[in-house]
């Protein structure tokens, strides 16, 4: 008979240990009992993934053992197989009772941007595995001009400026929401990189390698053009992660497989269970900065609610859509809110974008939360 778990009153189940997910869990370790749970054996920081296909020696700064995330509370690595509002059931049967739950599972990307790997070890080991491919290319391609495929093309431009690197798209403009501005200096850096854009056109049908294996091949595109390359990665494609509630035990999924919440974070018909991240149905891009700002808010609330108070934190997507997009370590775009005035588009220079995420792609921030420390 499976084990059960059962609640103190207190109990807080997370899952999830993504960006949201983590620092929700954070949070709330000092006052609740803090149960997260993540089948990964660490945090894997995917903003920092394309740096370190492209730099081996660095690939280390992209994973955080969740060791030292908690003081309190626990780490379960499990898969969770459904919920329902009391609690959990886990792959193995297990049984974890809980007074709240937050919903923090995130999304599947395709690799590189995304391991689909448990283990960090192995995680690690595929990145340097795929970078000895990469390093012996000389025509590169990526389909899927979106931040992950053009951030991707700076990385490997910067570390290689004689590679040939083409990106194929079949949306006729890059990054339409944002600024005119932003997009003309988008344009005049991926050019001054080297970078071809292919857009208005996609492939007629999908190479005959796995994307980052090595192999030389030539694709038609939809345009009636081909297209001769040695490796390829694909940087389209994300998934949002809820199989564990396709039992329709909690609540009913959107379209796209996400979970309707309201401005509390809370999923709708529960006061006690919230959802944060990408899983959310709000209307705006799935960041992982969008996702810390969900797990701070959902955390208030909770909080509240253990001290016996009306939840009252609110979250309310900006209007205007915020990027950091670096292309190597020193070039880029950005675009936040105005500080003036947060209706207004504020677009950032590349120095402003190596400052803040371009230089370290944010990773002593994690170190911070994780309690570790930067090793190289």
């Amino acid at each position: 008979m499976a084990s059960t778990t059962t609640t103190t009153g207190r109990t807080v189940v997370v899952i999830g240990g993504g960006y949201g997910g983590a620092t929700a869990a954070k949070a709330l370790d000092a006052e609740a009992d803090v149960v997260l749970i993540e089948p990964k054996d660490a945090f894997e920081h995917a903003a920092g993934s394309l740096r370190a296909l492209v730099r081996p020696d660095w690939a280390h700064n992209v994973f955080f053992s969740y060791d030292r995330l908690l003081e309190r509370g626990r780490v379960v690595r499990q898969r969770v197989a459904s919920v329902d509002p009391a609690g959990v059931t886990l792959a193995d049967g297990t049984r974890i009772d809980a007074d709240y739950l937050v919903l923090a599972t995130g999304s599947r990307y395709p690799f590189p941007a995304k391991s689909d790997s448990d283990e960090a070890a192995e995680a690690l080991g595929r990145l340097r595995e795929t970078h000895e491919e990469l390093a012996g290319a000389e025509r590169v391609l990526i389909t899927g001009a979106g931040p992950v495929g053009l951030e991707l093309a700076g990385e490997i431009t910067h570390v290689w400026p004689g590679k040939q690197v083409v990106v194929v798209d079949p949306a006729p403009a890059l990054l339409p929401a944002f600024e005119q501005s932003l997009r003309d200096d988008l344009h005049r850096q991926l050019q001054e990189a080297g970078v071809e854009l292919r857009l208005g056109t996609a492939l007629a049908e999908e190479p005959p390698s796995e994307p980052g294996r090595a192999k030389t091949f030539t694709v038609a595109t939809t345009d009636g053009d081909e297209l001769t390359a040695d490796i390829w990665f694909r940087a389209h494609g994300v998934r949002v992660n809820g199989d564990y509630l396709a039992d329709g035990a909690l609540t009913t999924r959107t379209e796209r497989g996400q979970v309707p919440v309201t401005g509390t974070l809370a999923v709708r018909g529960y006061d006690h269970v919230y959802a944060i991240g990408d899983i959310t149905d709000l209307a705006e891009a799935k960041m992982a900065g969008y996702a810390m700002q969900h797990a701070r808010v959902a955390a208030a609330n909770i909080s509240a609610q253990l001290r016996g108070e009306t939840p009252e934190a609110v979250y309310t997507p900006s209007p205007v859509p915020s990027v950091l997009l670096p292309l190597g370590p020193e070039r880029g775009v950005g675009q936040f809110p105005s500080e003036d005035d947060p209706a207004v588009a504020a677009v950032v220079p590349a120095q402003v974008v190596a400052q803040y995420k371009g230089g370290d792609l944010f990773t002593g921030m994690f170190h911070e939360l994780f309690g570790t420390q930067a090793e190289g």
